[in-house]
């Protein structure tokens, strides 16, 4: 009878370890860069200007700030 899990074993690692160890390196490199360069700047100025949007609103409907 014809054994799936062994036929798979037989092919060799899959995941993570089939891949040399340079190229996940790069890879993992790669993705770093994404995140730091490209990704978590928008994500900071978009904080920011949210941060900046709820004063925006809250002055709005309270009045700016300072003795009455």
């Amino acid at each position: 009878m014809f054994d799936r899990h062994k036929a798979a074993l037989a092919d060799g690692p899959r995941g993570p370890e089939a891949q040399p160890r340079r190229s996940r390196w790069w890879a993992e490199g790669f993705v770093f860069l994404l995140l730091a360069v490209l990704i978590w700047p928008f994500i900071a100025i978009g904080a920011v200007a949210g941060w900046g949007f709820l004063v925006w609103m809250y002055y709005l409907f309270t009045g700016p700030p300072g003795p009455v």
